[in-house]
């Protein structure tokens, strides 16, 4: 694909398509195509044979087949080809297996052992020959720089020290002496063991003997009982502690063993699974027990001893703390198996980066998504784009994709600065292996850069890259500052012709690929990752579905241009800040144990720019230390929004692939009728339920089969017959033969044959406006719409269709980003998130009624319920914190008197809670500073922000209402937290104000008449005190936001707050329904009024 540098800009709708001369060092270059066979069966690449020609195992069909899985096959399985069931016949130089012995043809026993053969001189095929051919062991040795003697060359004296007896250097009562077979590696006296067996006694001096390939191989000892009731048992025993290695990790202190063989780094698995140390989650299980006893008897004794002289606050109370109750389960036994995760980089490397070969590491496309430049500062996204071109992943995997969603030509020329200065930075970052890679924090961060660092030239360049950045910097501030003014003819591009996103409502679809394979190189004559800049179609009259749409149109075109099979998608704010981050995720998806049912693999958020009391928990570690290791423990954490590797598969809509489970044992001791009235049942209600999955999921089958495609499908070819029409997949993924040709291509890649033409046509295509019309676009395929947090919805769908996703907490964040520590701004974060969930609440994708009798399990979709019915928290939380000031001013109290029993369960209830905090922050590695903080906005957010978002939700779902709170900056300090201090205007701050007010003053009230009427009075007042201050501490972070930092306080707020508190109060003061209304009691005063 070359476009000679210029824009791409067009409408498939209006038969629009027009190529703009744009910038000089912007070029699109094509899809470099990596062409191999890969084995069928372990996906690793077929070795070439000595002449020259790839590894055929059948003669037949010619199915892809490696020589290990081929012996393996003919040793362990059926000894047939998997695709047409012929019989495998032994190729020279591979052991032999019983049946053998029926072929025609002459015996090929040297060839077999490799041992007459002058011309291979190899010693892993040396060893492979020798030892595979009769010990069924395939272990690879160490190559030597050295050239390998053949065997004819080698004194056999000279290495018979070395030689191990097959017999484990033991005589054996069923072997005569001179039947033990001696097998001599060549290579033995300058290299490693390359198998197991343990090495006898040097003292030992046993002459090789020649093995005569006319005599019987049981003369040496082979097919003897004997011989193979031994070779079983260590089979057996290798078995056993291999699979020990392959789950439970390598640990060589506990399994130094003589039987153990040394595995083959690169195949041992990527990453494994860390459960939490029993002594951490074993009491935390058993308080969690403890707790819900506890709860129990709260109840009980709640609901049994009612308050008659307060009975409607009793009733509110009891309500608000059986909500609570409900909340709390829902949120904490999604935390009853929490796991860590450890990632194996090295092995990753030794499996798919061979010395000499082309990295075999998946292709990757990174989206970044940005709207308005003015409030999303281009310096920032370009400081996100230059981390992701610098990371460190082969340059020809990488395609970056930048949405701009608001068409703004700011946005494109601080790409297209980005671009150049990426010429200078990415080889700068590589060289010296630099962290983080985002020069707007590598540059500020305030630690000693010369620590490991051992280049004299560092330095110098250096000052020189910080120099050019600064110059960089100007540049891009400058296109800002001219991007203030509009002119009133629109914008032009450098040859004169206009912006083609000058109207932002009102624009056709643009492509710019900037850099690219064969397009600019770096200043060192390396290539670049690609760099693309994207721009959707947008029409009046169409629902674009904001950033959602913007996702799936990214999917659609990096399907055309690139089609990698892995997704990693990051919000303009968040830059890579562990350049290996990319390989910590391939870790998890290109495992071949695990790796094909993970759907996405997550990473924390981790922020820059927060003040070190974190005062409004931006970084809400709680959530990502705590829950998320929980839901890990079960089917995978959320997906948060950002920082998210996908498959891409799984966004298609596909099925995770199912494990096919052996069939069952039956016994044939019980009588047949017992058997049928047992099994009955059974059997009727799994056929009702197979019909049920048929009916709802025949189209997701038939797609996931897509080695079964093949007619009306551009670009496939496949020689079995057809189960889905072209139609079917126009309707479920749009009117493009390209793009559905690539969504069957598992591995990524772009349709051979496609030309430079039509890629760019259905580029175009597929990023106009109207090409999800009537498709399953948004609904089952790609990002999911119907609410304003699309990420929760869209995580939902997948684990609905049995993926599983992974949470991996590198040493090191791998991604960090801004947030909003200003109060006001931090509130409207939080009113976004629970709008969005009051809309999935409300909409037919709520957890507590869909995707029952699929793949989500029951602990996972606790965790989705819990994730969307936490905004109607907000009602019982504003009551309940209200109900303290109510009692303090009226003097009556939610709880009887209270007698011991009370007092010890009140004391339980407490103590438990208390030590379940306690554990959860001992296992999540959690301090109690953060703990409090994230308890303290619980309060503050649900009381406000919550609040909003169910009254807003109700209205925009009910009754088609769209009401939006703004917020407007009032002004603020300099320093270097300055926006902390910043006060913004928004009717989210007079919920939690009013309440401050109405408790404080309810705590003046209880004081004051505690000490008009005297001692006893104290010791009722001591409970409506302590919930009283307790709320007033849990919104003291409140309070402190709105002093600022020279204690100033709005005169908006206290007028409000003020006003509702007054109004509130007198209200109550007139209409007390605690006062008695009978008859009133006169006295006489005493005063003589004549």
């Amino acid at each position: 694909m070359d476009t000679k540098g210029r824009l791409v800009a067009g409408s498939h709708n209006r038969n629009e398509f027009v190529l703009i001369n744009a910038d000089e060092i912007a070029r699109v270059t094509s899809v470099k195509e990596l062409s191999g066979q890969i084995c069928q069966i372990c996906g690793d690449e077929i070795e070439i044979s000595l002449d020259g020609e790839p590894f055929v195992a059948c003669n037949e069909c010619a199915f892809p087949v490696c020589r290990p899985c081929y012996e393996y096959e003919r040793r362990e399985g059926n000894q047939a080809c998997p695709q047409c069931k012929t019989r495998y016949k032994r190729i020279k130089g591979c052991p032999r297996v019983e049946g053998d012995e029926e072929e025609d043809g002459a015996d090929d026993l040297e060839n077999e052992f490799d041992i007459a053969s002058q011309d291979r001189r190899d010693p892993h095929h040396i060893a492979a020959a020798m030892l595979s051919a009769r010990l069924n062991i395939n272990r690879g040795s160490q190559p030597h720089v050295s050239g390998i003697s053949t065997p004819a060359e080698f004194d056999a004296a000279s290495v018979a020290t070395e030689i191990p007896l097959l017999t484990y250097g033991e005589e054996d009562a069923g072997i005569s002496s001179d039947k033990h077979a001696l097998i001599v590696p060549p290579f033995m006296s300058c290299g490693k063991r390359v198998h197991p067996m343990p090495v006898p006694d040097p003292s030992l001096t046993l002459p090789p003997r020649p093995m005569d390939p006319k005599k019987d191989l049981a003369d040496y000892g082979y097919g003897t009982v004997a011989w193979k009731e031994r070779m079983e048992d260590w089979k057996r025993k290798q078995n056993e502690k291999l699979q020990v290695v392959k789950h439970e990790g390598y640990n060589r202190d506990e399994f130094e063993d003589p039987d153990l063989p040394v595995m083959d780094e690169g195949r041992q698995p990527l990453s494994r699974k860390l459960p939490i140390p029993s002594s951490k989650i074993n009491p935390y299980r058993l308080i969690i027990l403890l707790r819900l006893v506890v709860l129990v008897l709260f109840f009980h004794y709640r609901i049994l001893h009612p308050v008659n002289d307060a009975y409607v606050l009793w009733l509110l109370s009891v309500i608000c703390e059986i909500w609570f109750a409900v909340s709390w389960i829902l949120d904490q036994f999604p935390k009853w198996c929490p796991i860590e995760r450890e990632t194996y980089l090295d092995r990753l490397s030794l499996r798919y980066e061979k010395e000499g070969k082309p990295s075999e590491l998946a292709s990757v496309d990174i989206f970044v998504s940005t709207v308005d430049p003015l409030k999303e500062p281009p310096l920032i996204t370009a400081n996100t784009v230059l981390s992701i071109l610098s990371v460190d992943y082969p340059v020809d995997k990488v395609a970056c994709y930048v949405s701009d969603d608001g068409a703004a030509m700011l946005t494109f020329e601080a790409l297209s600065e980005t671009s150049e200065f990426a010429r200078k930075w990415v080889p700068f970052c590589k060289k010296f292996s630099i962290e983080p890679r985002a020069p707007e924090w590598y540059f500020s961060q305030k630690v000693d850069y010369l620590r490991d660092k051992v280049d004299p030239a560092f330095v110098r360049e250096r000052r020189a890259m910080k120099r050019e950045y600064e110059e960089f910097k100007v540049r891009i501030n400058g296109l800002v500052s001219t991007a203030q003014k509009v002119p009133e003819e629109g914008w032009t591009m450098q040859d004169g012709t206009p912006w083609p996103g000058n109207n932002i409502r009102d624009h056709p679809g643009m492509i710019q690929v900037f850099l690219g394979h064969d397009g600019v190189r770096d200043i060192e004559g390396n290539e670049l990752p690609r760099l693309i800049y994207v721009s959707r179609e947008k029409r009046p009259g169409f629902d674009h579905h904001k950033k959602a749409g913007a996702m799936n149109a990214l999917v659609r075109v990096s399907a055309i241009i690139s089609n990698a099979p892995f997704l990693l998608n990051v919000d303009c704010d968040h830059y890579i800040n562990n350049s290996k981050a990319l390989r910590e995720a391939m870790c998890f998806m290109m495992d071949p144990i695990s790796g094909k049912k993970i759907c996405y693999v997550q990473f924390p958020q981790r922020f820059d720019g927060i003040d070190r009391h974190d005062r409004y928990s931006n970084r809400n570690v709680v959530f990502f230390d705590i829950n998320m290791k929980g839901l890990d423990g079960i089917q995978g954490p959320i997906y948060v929004g950002t920082g998210c590797v996908f498959r891409r598969q799984a966004l298609y809509g596909y099925d995770a692939p199912v494990k096919k489970k052996p069939p069952r044992r039956t016994c044939n001791c019980l009588p047949k009728w017992c058997c049928c009235c047992c099994c009955r049942s059974k059997k009727k209600n799994k056929k009702s339920k197979s019909n049920d999955k048929k009916n709802n999921k025949e189209v997701t089958k038939q797609i996931h089969a897509l080695e079964n495609i093949e007619e009306g499908i551009e670009g496939i070819d496949n020689e079995k017959s057809s189960l889905m029409p072209q139609i079917k997949f126009e309707k479920k993924f749009g009117q493009s033969p390209v793009f559905i040709a690539s969504t069957l291509m598992e591995d990524g890649g772009v349709p051979k044959g496609a030309t430079t033409a039509s890629l760019l046509k259905e580029a175009i295509h597929v990023i106009s406006c109207g090409y999800e019309d009537k498709t399953d676009w948004g609904k089952e395929v790609g990002w999911i719409y119907g609410s304003v947090t699309e990420d929760i919805l869209t995580g939902f769908k997948m684990h609905c269709h049995g993926w599983r996703s992974v949470y991996c907490i590198p040493k090191r964040p791998a991604f960090k980003g801004s947030a909003p520590i200003n109060l006001s701004d931090r509130l409207h974060q939080v009113l976004r998130w629970a709008l969005g969930s009051v809309e999935i609440f409300l909409s037919r994708h709520c957890p507590i009624w869909y995707g029952y009798g699929c793949g989500l399990k029951p602990l996972e979709r606790f965790s989705y319920i819990a994730s969307v019915v936490y905004p109607l928290t907000s009602i019982p939380l504003l009551i309940y914190c209200t109900l303290p000031a109510v009692c303090l001013l009226t003097g009556k109290f939610i709880v009887p008197e209270i007698s011991n029993y009370a007092s010890l369960l009140f004391m339980s209830l407490f103590v438990v809670i208390a030590v379940t905090s306690i554990l959860e922050m001992q296992w999540g590695g959690v301090g109690i500073h953060d703990w409090w903080r994230n308890e303290q906005f619980w309060v503050i957010g649900g009381v406000s922000s919550h609040l909003f978002a169910l009254f807003q939700g109700l209205l925009k779902v009910l009754a088609g209402v769209n009401t939006n709170f703004t917020v407007t900056s009032k002004g603020g300090d300099d320093g270097e937290f300055s926006e902390l201090y910043l006060f913004k205007w928004t009717s989210l701050l007079i919920p939690p104000m009013t309440l401050l007010i109405i408790n404080v003053i309810g705590v003046i009230v209880g004081v004051s008449d505690a000490i008009s009427n005297g001692y006893d009075s104290w010791g009722p007042l001591f409970g409506r005190l302590f919930f009283a201050i307790w709320v007033i501490v849990h919104l003291y972070p409140f309070l402190k936001g709105l002093m600022g930092k020279q204690d100033r306080l709005p005169t908006i707020i206290v007028v409000w707050s003020i006003l509702l508190a007054s109004i509130l109060s007198l209200l109550w003061a007139r209409v007390n329904p605690f006062v008695s209304k009978g008859d009133i009691v006169l006295e006489v005063c005493g005063l003589d009024c004549d």
